[in-house]
């Protein structure tokens, strides 16, 4: 199936699925948000978040969409209410990210076919995003349940997308996909301002890549999960 025979939400999954990760641009103020856009996008990473907690996000997430469109999907983190997801959409965006399940917020995405990436943590939580239609579980936050977690989580719902967020480092990383995890998330791995201030916007760039090469490895290498 081509790109073009694909819905938004085949689009999006299928692209966070590939590269294995999706990055988040979250800051304390208005910045350039193209630049870290393109950095992470030259690196590799085809679905990108911009949380809502950060100043500017409608304004970034709607010239960061026009600049790539076509190339690369713009999700908005931290969705808290349907009013914010559909001024999300309206402004370019093609994801809708959550920290915890938001029934409303999930039905909306359904009404506009866009997708939604359910924040949860429990397995009744993991059920309720699922009965209530969301997309993918972005499993959050993912250091407290530890890879293996995940492998619990699959155990009982095996057709689960999982997407752990929130302590998820280089050094983990292929462990969570081994383990059952579809892709990783995070901020601080892919936004390190005090690497960024020393290396450069590569630093970005390098991040992204080393993310996707060790997911891609792991992925190749996937055992079976009991």
């Amino acid at each position: 199936m081509s790109r073009s025979d694909q819905t938004l939400i085949e689009q999006v999954v299928q692209a966070t699925k590939s590269t294995g990760i999706m990055p988040c641009i979250k800051l304390k103020k208005k910045d350039d948000f193209i630049t870290y856009a393109k950095a992470m996008y030259d690196g590799g990473a085809r679905v990108i978040e911009v949380t809502m907690t950060t100043p500017g996000a409608l304004e970034a997430i709607e010239a960061i969409s026009g600049e790539f469109k076509g190339r690369m999907y713009v999700a908005a983190g931290t969705v808290l209410d349907p009013a914010t997801a559909r001024e999300v959409i309206l402004h370019g965006g093609s994801l809708i990210v959550n920290p915890c399940v938001i029934p409303d917020v999930i039905d909306l995405c359904g009404r506009y076919s866009v997708p939604v990436y359910s924040g949860a943590f429990t397995a009744t939580e993991c059920f309720a995003a699922m009965r209530a239609g969301a997309t993918m579980v972005k499993v959050f936050p993912g250091a407290l349940g530890g890879a293996k977690y995940m492998t619990n989580l699959k155990m009982v719902f095996p057709q689960i997308n999982l997407i752990p967020s929130g302590g998820i480092s280089l050094e983990n990383a292929a462990e969570f996909i081994k383990c059952g995890a579809c892709a990783v998330s995070g901020a601080r791995a892919f936004m390190d301002m005090d690497n960024i201030r020393e290396h450069g916007i590569g630093w970005v760039t390098e991040q992204v890549k080393a993310f996707i090469s060790i997911i891609q490895k792991a992925k190749a290498e996937l055992p079976e999960l009991p």
